[in-house]
């Protein structure tokens, strides 16, 4: 499906509403050339983004984030999507290698055997090292979530502010004011894609959601841009070695930024000023003349500002390496040792059950490494695409609306659909503009009495005074 505009709707000096917008099947859509309203919808996915389609592939399961849009009806014990098992697997087999050889050895030759005591001290103090790391793994990843929801908030409040309060003059000015808003909603929608991309260390502009919105700007991205390396697809035992969890395999995520051979800058801090520009340029031209709505624009860009900084502060302070270092090699011993503590009770039971503990124990030490940075591409980081894809669906909704029209408030409050007084009454404003003001008053009061009585409705009837003397009279003389 695309959207296409109705040819009834290109009528000169008709204002476009959304309800006058059909919605028809494209047979054909082209891929190439300029967008236009036929091909909006068929924008290419992304480098980084897998194009998901009906079948089901290995990358659906094991690379993400997440697709949000979807929806799994399997319980969640037997779901992989989002599982760590596939980074589980070799661990675990090295654990089930190590307890069957302690376990022959005990068999056939001598004993391997220590007190259940130890099984006791270490595993309280690796319930404290799992906990604490998986605690503040999850405490950047909600943080990072609370950052991306704020730049929703202040997006669509700045974008708000520019487009309804700021004014636009008669003539040639006038367009140039109506451009000029809608580039600066765009800087905001670039804002947001360009902070995805930094801190997924992914530097320049040669991205398709990113390019065409700030190409036009002289940032460093963009002088940096021919010498930036290119992004290499792994071979399939690389690839296949990240799936598996694979350290030596894993590349250095900041090696294309660190192999840059001129400054990359900051693009969304560069993006910023230019934002800061506009803001600016609105105040002296008297475009944005309301000192409220001024300081509401200039906050707003502080606030994004914050945003920054506070990302890059969760991205660039993980859990400190001696921690990382301690939790793993603790977690590791205590694995390793319990063969030994557990055959004098279970025998050859000893090696599932050494397989079930290490899963339980390195799976959620697995989980806090995975989430601690929570702005990458693991299946279970947050959905940066999503989340500015619907950022830039809400400037869309809010660009829909002409200013002339959201500022006429005589004209859609007095459309035959307000039922001002619903729903006690059917009447739309036209009727009630027939009436007497203290009507509209009595109307109000009455509405109020309505409700109350409504609310009693939920409550138990009470008894009177008379039968709850008489139900107390014969609770006593139960009792006697």
């Amino acid at each position: 499906m695309s959207a296409s505009l109705a040819p009834s709707t290109s009528t000169a000096g008709k204002t476009l509403r959304p309800q006058e917008i059909e919605i028809r099947p494209q047979s054909t859509a082209n891929g190439n050339g300029p967008l236009s309203p036929h091909s909006w919808r068929h924008v290419p996915p992304m480098s980084n983004q897998k194009h998901h389609t009906g079948s089901v592939d290995i990358d659906d399961y094991f690379v993400g984030p997440l697709d949000v849009s979807r929806h799994s009806k399997w319980p969640f014990f037997l779901r992989m999507h989002g599982s760590v098992l596939p980074k589980m697997i070799l661990p675990l087999f090295f654990v089930a290698a190590w307890a069957t050889a302690i376990t022959l050895i005990s068999e056939k030759a001598h004993k391997l055997v220590v007190s259940s005591l130890l099984l006791t001290v270490l595993g309280f103090v690796v319930g404290l090292a799992i906990s604490f790391r998986t605690s503040s793994a999850y405490e950047r990843y909600a943080e990072g979530r609370k950052y991306w929801s704020q730049i929703l908030l202040v997006g669509q409040n700045l974008a708000r502010t520019i487009w309804l309060h700021a004014s636009e003059r008669e003539g040639e000015e006038g367009k140039e004011d109506l451009l000029a808003k809608v580039t600066a909603l765009n800087l905001i929608n670039a804002f947001a894609i360009a902070l995805k991309h930094k801190l997924r260390f992914e530097p320049g502009i040669d991205y398709d959601d990113l390019r065409g919105l700030v190409e036009y700007l002289d940032t460093f991205a963009k002088a940096a841009e021919p010498e930036i390396p290119q992004l290499k697809q792994p071979g399939k035992l690389k690839a296949a070695g990240n799936y598996l969890g694979i350290t030596f395999t894993e590349s250095n995520p900041r090696k294309r930024v660190k192999r840059s051979k001129k400054p990359l800058g900051n693009l969304p801090l560069e993006i910023l000023n230019h934002l800061s520009v506009y803001v600016d340029s609105v105040i002296s031209n008297g475009t944005l003349g309301v000192s409220l709505y001024q300081n509401q624009a200039i906050t707003s860009v502080v606030s994004l500002n914050e945003i920054l900084i506070g990302t890059e502060r969760v991205l660039a302070t993980p859990l400190p390496l001696a921690y990382s270092i301690a939790i793993s090699q603790i977690t590791w011993v205590y694995v390793l040792l319990l063969p030994f503590q557990l055959y004098s009770e279970l025998r050859w039971l000893t090696i599932p059950g050494c397989v079930v503990a290490a899963y339980i124990i390195l799976g959620i030490a697995a989980i806090g490494r995975e989430i601690e940075n929570p702005f990458g591409h693991d299946v279970n980081d947050l959905p940066l695409d999503a989340y500015c894809e619907e950022l830039a669906q809400d400037l869309d909704t809010i660009t829909a609306m002409p200013r002339q029209e959201a500022l006429g408030v005589g004209g859609w409050m007095r459309r035959t659909g307000n039922r001002v007084f619903w729903p006690l009454s059917e009447k739309g404003w036209g009727e009630w503009m027939g009436r007497e003001k203290g009507d509209m008053r009595e109307v109000l009061v009455t509405k109020t009495r309505a409700d109350l009585a409504v609310r009693r409705s939920f409550a138990a009837p009470r008894k009177s005074g008379e039968d709850e003397k008489a139900h107390l009279h014969g609770l006593q003389q139960a009792d006697a």
